[in-house]
């Protein structure tokens, strides 16, 4: 086997959501990949920021911010955030709708200050990792100050949105779905009606993150493999040579992949890369 490329998502792919700690087997099955000559990489939603403590497992690179900040051995090879006018408003008119809102700049969060209310409201939603990573977040204090602390001096490379109703949007989608996409996570629990998703622009995504990394190490796409549980993973499943979907993910994204592995409480990770020979 050549030399492949790994890309995992984190939150409910390498890690149980919101957390910092893979299972001792994923970190064991990367190793062991590494060892073949693999190359594997962090590919997420989080920002810089909130990736950062999982840097000290040893990853050969990252594509952060949904795809606009790219990374390879070190060395930065895309970046890509928001104008101020964009970010500006993005902010203003989420807010207009009654949208909770954090914004991501390359080494901070900034959250609504009344979000953590609103996620214990919805403490109850079951199968949404991106609600429990930002609640895990709040409840933890990740480093997510308040947004009375923004003052658009930062570059913002994502906003992630929550509400309870698609109306809500309709003020930003006027203004700004004609350069972002407006990317919904799926309802898993109907009691909890929760919309949650990220406005992400629409010149990356993880998908094209992924063919940075592969034109800047010259490895062909179709010697690669990304891991993920949830829609925000969907272009990086549409674009790997070999997509996986945990158990625990969307349903829709596992009818999508090429193969469905068991959830990241149940050994997932390790198991998948046993099976695909890319560790031993």
């Amino acid at each position: 086997m050549g030399k492949k490329l790994i890309f995992l998502d984190i939150d409910g792919t390498l890690t149980e959501p919101g957390s910092n700690e893979p299972p001792q087997s994923a970190l064991e099955a990367i190793r062991g990949a590494q060892a073949k000559g693999h190359k594997v990489l962090l590919c997420s939603g989080r920002n810089y920021a909130m990736l950062s403590p999982l840097l000290k497992f040893g990853f050969d690179g990252l594509v952060a911010s949904a795809g606009g900040y790219v990374m390879v051995d070190g060395k930065v090879i895309y970046d890509h955030p928001m104008t101020s006018e964009q970010a500006k408003t993005a902010i203003d008119a989420l807010h207009e709708g009654g949208v909770f809102c954090t914004v991501e700049t390359l080494d901070a969060t900034y959250g609504d200050e009344d979000l953590g209310s609103f996620l214990a409201d919805n403490a109850g939603a079951k199968g949404n990792s991106e609600i429990e990573r930002w609640r895990k977040a709040l409840a933890e204090s990740l480093n997510i100050q308040p947004m009375s602390l923004f003052d658009g001096s930062k570059p913002v490379y994502k906003v992630v949105i929550m509400c309870m109703r698609d109306e809500q949007l309709r003020p930003a989608r006027n203004l700004l779905e004609k350069d972002f996409n407006f990317v919904i996570q799926e309802i898993t629990d109907p009691d909890h009606p929760c919309l949650n998703g990220e406005l992400i622009s629409r010149a990356f995504d993880k998908g094209r993150g992924i063919l940075h990394v592969c034109e800047h190490l010259g490895i062909p796409v179709q010697d690669t493999f990304g891991f993920g549980d949830s829609m925000n993973d969907l272009e990086m499943i549409q674009t790997v040579g070999t997509s996986v979907c945990m158990a625990n993910g969307s349903k829709k994204l596992q009818e999508l992949s090429d193969m469905v592995c068991p959830a990241v409480t149940e050994d997932g990770l390790a198991k998948a890369f046993k099976e695909l020979g890319l560790c031993d």
